[in-house]
């Protein structure tokens, strides 16, 4: 037991030294430059030209976004302006474009017939089944309305609430002039870190400008008018099926800035997605609608109101973006980094040298070398002054570089 806590002891208190020695293989050779060569390209190129890993970055981006929409539709020979189809008012970063309403008007407090077929009778057993339901229009009764039956069809439960109950089933054509609305988008960012503050748009832009012009990425990148048409047809998406079933737009502003140029080069970029297309095929639940009600008093005193079933284009601004500018302690890291990972070739050819060279024995032989800390005595007592044969001797035992070669020779 002694013995092995002593070897312990003597074995952690070692000091390892690296020691030079030069392999002349083509193979190993080619293996570490091009390996110390890709690994400063990926430095360059992705670390610091991509990623601008020499910038300290504020993702901590401050947002303000104000929406006004524009254009007049018809509606079930109605004229439709903005203060009708645009829910809510408001102008902020989420609003709907109401584009088919569902109208059940004269609604008043009582008990009437539902309209949804799971509400079809003919006993007032089944409709008692249906009691706490709420699905319907109203709190089920439990009691079946035969009497309401015409032209050889069954009955339907009786409900109290709102009467008469909301029938969605009617089609209603949608309102197609939506796709030449404009929507205007004012968005103003700041990076706190770097206490610069922007615009979507220039302030050199003047009020007829904005009258007239329309978003286009090529001709008007800076123009804040954008057209829903345009916008439908970025994301590849029917106007027709987006108008009756309604549908999640997003508009997503990216600003993305580099300081370390001039501030006027920060500069916004659009983006323009479906957001609920994953549930554009969906049978349960397809495209966006809401209700909202209209209330009213007749002057006895009776409260109605009229229900609106509205399907609608819900739009919903995403201000997203980064800024960078050079500082000393992201560059210094990132420096180190890439030097300290240069060394990984040398790692991956001492792997291939220990393991897979032809010359591995004689690698080994040649890197792993123990050396006792305790002088030789006999080396210590030759004499300086002796034959020409102990000076080389001693040279020859002495003068050791501690580099050897293998391989090749030249």
């Amino acid at each position: 037991m002694a013995p092995k806590v002593l070897s312990f002891f003597t074995d952690f208190f070692v000091y390892e030294t690296a020691k030079s020695v030069v392999v002349k293989s083509w193979t190993v050779g080619i293996i570490n430059r091009v390996v110390q060569l890709l690994i400063i390209l990926y430095f360059i190129c992705w670390v610091f030209m991509h990623e601008k890993g020499h910038q300290l970055r504020d993702t901590g981006i401050e947002s303000a976004v104000m929406t006004k929409v524009k254009g007049l539709g018809n509606f079930s020979n109605r004229v439709m302006d903005v203060a009708d189809y645009v829910v809510p008012s408001q102008g902020a970063s989420v609003f709907s474009v109401i584009t088919k309403m569902v109208i059940t008007a004269n609604q008043m407090q009582g008990r009437c017939p539902e309209t949804d077929n799971k509400f079809k009778c003919s006993t007032d057993a089944q409709c008692i089944e249906k009691l706490g339901s709420h699905l319907g229009n109203g709190i089920i009764t439990g009691t079946c309305l035969n009497n309401n039956v015409t032209n050889g069809t069954t009955g339907w439960c009786e409900i109290e609430g709102w009467c008469p109950a909301e029938d969605d089933k009617i089609n209603v054509t949608a309102m197609k002039e939506v796709e030449n609305f404009t929507i205007f988008i004012k968005n103003s960012i700041r990076f706190p870190q770097f206490n610069v503050t922007r615009g979507n748009f220039p302030s050199s832009i003047n009020h007829s400008y904005i009258q007239n012009c329309t978003n286009d990425p090529v001709n008007n990148p800076f123009c804040p008018v954008f057209k829903v048409g345009d916008i439908l047809r970025h994301v590849n998406q029917s106007l027709d099926s987006i108008t009756d079933n309604g549908g999640e737009i997003g508009i997503n502003i990216n600003w993305k800035c580099n300081l370390d140029y001039d501030v006027e080069n920060c500069k916004p970029k659009y983006f323009f997605t479906r957001l609920d297309a994953a549930f554009e095929h969906n049978t349960v639940s397809k495209g966006y609608n809401f209700r909202f009600a209209k209330y009213y008093q007749s002057e006895d005193g009776t409260e109605y109101r009229t229900l609106h079933k509205a399907f609608a284009i819900r739009f919903e601004i995403i201000v997203s973006g980064n800024a960078g500018k050079f500082n000393a302690v992201p560059f210094l890291i990132n420096l180190v980094t890439a030097f300290t990972s240069v060394g990984l070739a040398t790692v991956l050819c001492d792997i291939i040298l220990l393991n897979f060279h032809k010359g591995a024995d004689e690698y080994k032989a040649k890197k792993f070398e123990e050396v006792s800390g305790i002088v030789s005595e006999s080396r210590n007592n030759i004499p300086y002054q002796g034959s020409q044969a102990s000076i080389k001797a001693l040279e020859k035992t002495t003068n050791d570089s501690g580099t050897f070669s293998i391989g090749r020779q030249e």
